[in-house]
């Protein structure tokens, strides 16, 4: 057992152990079926991830190959803390190890925990690399779907809808609860960060045959007489 995976354990609380696994669907046929939890916060996790910025990625493989959920969110911190320190190389370096890993990258927590500030922010840097978005948004795995779009969450920090736009386009017809929640957040963040105009001309085009999830997370934001409106399809 290495340090990292001592001082987690040394944080484990088996009462937040017990309520994980309904929390982030770990049960039969969920779409977290079958992860594993000690029962460590976030901010746990966080604390040990600073205290080991600097941990080799030989660690950090055989952390995000655990089956512990906590084990595998502190290797993506780490990961994440790295790739904003390092310089070009080792960004590329990091960039590649997580695309790699994207597998264990299976749960909503640790993909938006991650991909962000590694995926989101390197391709903003390399806009080269924009294909790569689109070919996690056909993937079959829900994981790297929702990787293609939260990733764009940077871009629009950045103050460019067009990524979001993009992928918003791509996915907007995906039929799994968690992609339409990632389609309405950063529909929703694109219009309160960037331009809500942007998201009305979206919402003009879609917003009578969008999954209803979905539509829900974009208006968000708006009063309520526009969001009903919206949910009854009078807007």
């Amino acid at each position: 057992m290495t340090t990292i995976q001592t001082e987690l354990r040394a944080r484990a609380n088996p009462e937040k152990a017990a309520f994980f696994p309904r929390f982030f669907k770990a049960g039969p046929g969920e779409y977290g079926e079958g992860d594993q939890f000690l029962g460590i916060t976030v901010p746990d996790c966080r604390m040990v991830a600073r205290a080991h910025v600097d941990a080799p990625i030989a660690i950090i493989e055989d952390l995000l190959e655990s089956p512990w959920h906590e084990e595998r969110l502190t290797a993506l911190i780490i990961l994440v803390m790295q790739y904003k320190r390092g310089d070009q190389a080792i960004r590329q370096k990091l960039y590649e190890f997580y695309l790699a890993h994207t597998a264990r990258v299976n749960n909503w927590d640790l993909v938006d925990t991650s991909c962000r500030d590694i995926v989101g922010w390197h391709i903003y840097d390399h806009p080269e690399l924009l294909p790569t978005l689109d070919t996690l948004a056909a993937s079959p795995v829900l994981w790297e779907r929702r990787i293609a779009m939260v990733s764009t969450f940077y871009f629009l920090q950045k103050d460019d809808p067009s990524v979001t736009l993009h992928m918003a386009e791509t996915l907007v017809d995906d039929q799994h609860d968690l992609i339409q929640k990632a389609v309405g957040w950063m529909l929703r963040e694109m219009g309160k960060r960037v331009d809500q105009q942007l998201l009305v001309e979206f919402l003009a085009h879609h917003y009578r045959t969008m999954p209803r999830t979905a539509l829900r997370y974009a208006i968000e934001h708006f009063n309520p007489e526009t969001r009903k409106a919206y949910l009854q399809g009078t807007a």
